[in-house]
């Protein structure tokens, strides 16, 4: 195996896949509106939108990485 594949399977070991880390990140977000609308009634809607909004933008350049590593080595092969 070459040392690039090597380094790129050692990363896909080491986190999850793509779909799972995204799902995880979705519950989380519902998770922290949920809380924040029984538990607070609503105080924190600036914290929760704000964070979510990171989370969000985590996600989608997450995504974009992971495609467009599996879109080279795909075209690669």
């Amino acid at each position: 195996m070459a040392k690039q594949e090597m380094t790129v399977f050692y990363w896909r070991c080491l986190f999850m896949k793509t779909y799972s880390i995204l799902f995880m990140i979705v519950a989380l977000m519902h998770t922290m509106i949920l809380v924040n609308v029984t538990i607070f009634k609503g105080e924190w809607n600036g914290i929760v939108l704000f964070v979510s909004t990171i989370l969000f933008l985590f996600a989608a350049v997450y995504f974009g990485i992971e495609r467009r590593a599996n879109k080279r080595a795909t075209h690669n092969t």
